[in-house]
């Protein structure tokens, strides 16, 4: 697997067990009424049948098997300084980086060192063979619900626009989306929470085999 650029410092690692799946409708911008929201869409169907009437699993008079599915391990790999983060499962790779990496506060313009960043972005994509590209934006609980909406669209449009002009592959879909303050990974009372908070992710599936 190749890293993501600058990820070779001070990383921390945890894995852990999770259902999750990374694919959806594409679409070229943000949806103004996004549905499915990241990281909640249904788990991967089981790979066999289990006969809940084998003696061999022996379950208590009365009791029947849960409905069986496949659980990913998910990797998640963040730089100390948190500027960058990468989470991958059995069956995507999702690539977040914070926005004050990209973007000057409250702004939608990518900055000096954001094309490098985008850049390394795009070349994991090639090595996935990807041909579905996710791209979300978020904000923290600052301000107002309104503007994280319109200003988390507009960062994923940006971080868009670079990856399909470096990638100039019609092959690849993408769905841009922006869903502001919903789904924070840190708590959003400390400035250290609302940074994590203030985020563009890059998700696509991994190669299979």
């Amino acid at each position: 697997m190749t890293p993501t650029p600058r990820l070779g410092r001070a990383l921390t690692t945890v894995t852990f067990m999770l259902a999750t799946t990374l694919y959806g409708t594409t679409t070229t911008h943000a949806d103004d009424d996004p549905n499915d929201p990241p990281g909640t869409e249904p788990s991967a169907a089981a790979p066999m049948d289990v006969d809940p009437n084998d003696p061999d699993l022996k379950l208590p008079d009365g009791a029947t098997l849960a409905q069986a599915k496949v659980l990913d391990i998910k990797s998640v790999v963040e730089e100390q300084s948190g500027d960058e983060r990468r989470e991958d499962t059995n069956t995507s790779v999702t690539l977040a980086l914070q926005a004050e990496v990209l973007f000057g506060k409250d702004s939608a313009k990518l900055g000096a060192e954001s094309k490098s960043r985008i850049t390394g972005i795009a070349e994991e994509i090639k090595t996935q063979n990807a041909t579905r590209v996710r791209v979300f934006g978020f904000t923290d609980n600052l301000g107002s619900s309104a503007h994280g909406d319109t200003l988390s669209k507009k960062r994923a449009n940006a971080v868009h626009d670079v990856l399909s002009a470096t990638l100039n592959d019609a092959g690849i879909t993408y769905e841009v989306r922006g869903y502001g303050e919903q789904y924070p990974i840190a708590d959003n009372s400390t400035e250290a929470g609302r940074k994590k908070n203030r985020r563009v992710e890059v998700s696509f599936p991994r190669t299979e085999g």
